[in-house]
């Protein structure tokens, strides 16, 4: 249906006119009339006469509120009478409303007394809108009414929103089996529930200054939806947008960053142990095939390369600049590189906003924006592009080359994941520090590595996002055919901020950012090492096709919790059907146990595994496997880890490829063997039944959202 735009126009600007930021509740109706949102039948009576008249034409009991501008929390006011009925009491309703509301601010504009339809039956629940400081409108969905601050059953969108993500918020809070009718009840109108979800969407983006709508409760029945209440804050501020380049203008600079022809060390030094030596050296002992090109005004050659008293001197172009000197000497610098034509500069030093200097870190941002250089840091350890064999950091080269980007805006995380990547010789296509991000950010870096061919999986450490719905946009685009995995660091609630709202308190920081990064279909991580293994095993598995998980493993304890380890996953294991059940059953002892875990018992030889993993392999009705060995002396781990890898190296070459995950126990021997298996295609890990599955589990959360499972 269309929306009468006009008529929310008339309102917010009448209501913005007069100074006001809070709607009357007369007002906020015309705009869910407005956009087809239904809500209760109501008047605004001015007289008592009057709300007699409107009582009868409504019928049954009726709410009296007051209206007034001033006077928003109607409930704590006293001015809220519910159940009223006869004309006597309508009259005498009315003027005690008054009367309270006199009481309660003597300066109070009264406008007059809302008469409204009681709402019985159903379901109560809020939809609301509110402003999120990060990615702007939000929508949210969950229980209602006085509880909905206790409970905080609530889940968000970032709006827009589409009828399908509508509908999915309904199944995505706590209590959503109670609207699907729990224990024989008759379910609620999910899709007029996911109708006004969307609307109020529409609405709140269509008018950004709009920047809290309430609708609670809404009254859910298997009849429809009917929003009882409604509150409405404006912010005039709130249509503004933030300056955005295009996605061309991104990838021309991103490219010159990432792949430079030329590289220039502004403070390369001679002298061991600082930072223009190490940048400078690593440059070169890294395989860095384009010039490179020290700057210092007090040297004619840096490590053997000739040098340049400033930038200016040296002849050609050069891509990228890199900072090594100290952060007061970087604004004449950046001016420098300005009148020279560089793309993008990289500074390295600290003494910026992290220590609050905030004046010269926006001096040398508007120092970038005026000659168009784009600025990655300040406060970095620097950056890698494997491919490219640059190695622009303090920290020694990387040479295991990979399909892994990784990225971090902390110093410290950087060091753990150049760390972390070495000991498991982990495949990276890049590591890039982003420190303050006072112009590069993660949605620069997500726009490179879309079209990267060399990157196949991008983990992300950050602690807030400069611009949410730019980093959401970057998100949606490459989680289609590439996974990302973000550890959103800082959990910290702020419903506070917003405590004049329901939504507004409900929009705590880590919740919003935990649906909405989901809504980007990112691989939330819930801690560093996960970031670390997702990002290492990702590439590793194939795509899954289809739910069905099938368990095969040698100990019926771990089988148990390697289940439990799905379940917390979100993986699905697979109701086994008769057929496959009774082949399984061909190669187990009958003192085993088919179904799903599939438990071989420890005492087997090497030919059960074999034989148990090539017939989840090659049935097509499983989609992927997980394996729990136990170590025994009849199938040592070594003999495990090779006839493992060889079934799944043989079904790959006919085509057939399916994620297999192991967990094994055992005596040290383990270790090597599942390091065999790793390098195989198969992710394994000792001593734990959690990796594998929470890996396998952050595959099928990203094949989902990008909509590849069958």
């Amino acid at each position: 249906m269309g929306h009468d735009k006009q008529a929310v126009r008339r309102v917010l600007d009448a209501v913005l006119a007069e100074g006001r930021s809070a709607l009357t509740a007369p007002e906020g109706r015309t705009l869910c009339d407005a956009y087809g949102i239904p809500a209760a039948a109501e008047g605004l009576a001015r007289s008592a006469e009057q709300a007699v008249l409107l009582a009868a034409d409504i019928g049954g009991p009726v709410a009296l509120k007051i209206v007034s501008p001033e006077i928003l929390h109607k409930t704590e006011a006293g001015c809220v009478l519910t159940g009223i009925e006869g004309a006597q009491n309508v009259r005498a309703g009315y003027e005690t409303i008054l009367d309270r509301a006199r009481r309660y601010d003597a300066n109070a504009t009264l406008t007059g007394v809302q008469v409204q339809q009681m709402i019985t039956g159903g379901h109560e629940v809020i939809i609301g809108a509110t402003t999120d400081p990060t990615f702007g409108k939000v929508v949210a969905f969950g229980l209602g009414g006085v509880l909905v601050e206790v409970l905080e059953d609530v889940t968000f969108r970032m709006a827009p929103i589409n009828a399908s993500e509508a509908r999915g918020m309904l199944g995505d809070i706590k209590a959503a089996a109670v609207l699907r009718g729990a224990r024989g009840a008759e379910p609620v109108d999910a899709a007029g529930l996911a109708g006004v979800l969307h609307r109020l969407s529409a609405l709140v983006t269509d008018f950004p200054e709009i920047s809290e709508f309430d609708l609670n409760p809404v009254f859910a029945a298997p009849s429809g939806a009917i929003a009882a209440d409604v509150r409405v804050l404006l912010d005039p501020d709130g249509a503004r947008r933030p300056r955005r380049r295009s996605r061309e203008e991104i990838l021309r600079a991103m490219n010159k960053l990432m792949r430079p022809a030329s590289v220039a060390v502004i403070g390369a030094s001679n002298e061991d142990g600082k930072i223009g030596n190490s940048v400078l050296r690593n440059l070169a002992d890294g395989g860095y095939g384009g010039r490179i090109l020290p700057v210092n005004p007090k040297a004619d050659t840096v490590l053997g390369h000739r040098a340049y008293r400033s930038i200016g001197d040296v002849p050609g172009e050069v891509d990228v600049a890199v900072f090594a000197v100290p952060a007061k000497f970087v604004p004449a610098a950046l001016e420098e590189c300005g009148a020279k034509g560089v793309a993008a500069a990289v500074l390295i030093p600290s003494g910026f906003a992290e220590t609050g200097e905030t004046a010269l870190q926006d001096e040398v941002v508007a120092i970038a924006e005026k000659h168009g250089i784009r600025l990655l840091g300040p406060n970095i350890y620097g950056y890698y592009y494997t491919p490219h064999d640059l190695c622009a950091t303090f920290c020694t080269p990387y040479d295991v080359r990979g399909g892994v980007a990784l990225t971090s805006q902390s110093g410290g995380i950087g060091m753990a994941i150049l760390g972390f990547s070495r000991t498991t010789r982990t495949g990276v296509s890049a590591i890039v520090g982003l420190g303050n991000k006072s112009d590069v950010d993660e949605d620069d870096l997500l726009a490179f590595f879309e079209q990267d061919e060399h990157t196949k999986c991008v983990a992300m450490h950050l602690e807030d996002l400069k611009d949410g719905r730019a980093f959401v946009d970057a998100a949606r685009r490459i989680t289609r055919t590439k996974p990302v995995v973000v550890l959103k660091a800082g959990r910290t609630e702020l419903g506070a901020r917003a405590a004049s709202s329901h939504t507004g308190a409900l929009a705590g920081d880590d919740k919003v950012y935990d649906d909405v990064l989901r809504q980007a279909g990112v691989v939330r991580a819930p801690g560093l090492n996960d970031m670390l293994e997702y990002a290492r095993g990702l590439p590793v598995l194939p795509t899954p096709q289809g739910e069905n998980v099938v368990i095969i493993t040698g100990a019926g304890g771990s089988g148990v919790l390697l289940s439990d380890a799905c379940v917390a996953n979100g993986l699905r294991l697979m109701d086994v059907p008769p057929d496959l059940d009774e082949a399984f059953r061909r190669h187990i002892p009958p003192f085993g146990a088919a179904g799903n875990p599939i438990d071989i018992t420890g005492g087997e030889p090497p030919r059960t595994y074999e034989e148990t993993i090539r017939l989840g392999l090659r049935d097509p009705r499983v989609h992927a496997l997980i394996l729990g060995y136990w170590h025994t002396i009849v199938t040592p781990p070594m003999v495990f880890a090779e006839l493992t890898a060889r079934v799944v190296a043989e079904a790959r070459a006919e085509g057939i490829s399916k994620p297999v995950v192991a967990s094994l126990a055992g005596d040290v021997e383990v270790e090597q063997a599942s390091d065999h298996l790793y390098d195989r295609g198969v992710v394994a890990y000792p001593y734990t039944t959690e990796k594998p599955v929470a890996v396998l589990g952050a595959k099928y959360q990203w094949a989902r959202a990008a909509g590849l499972l069958d």
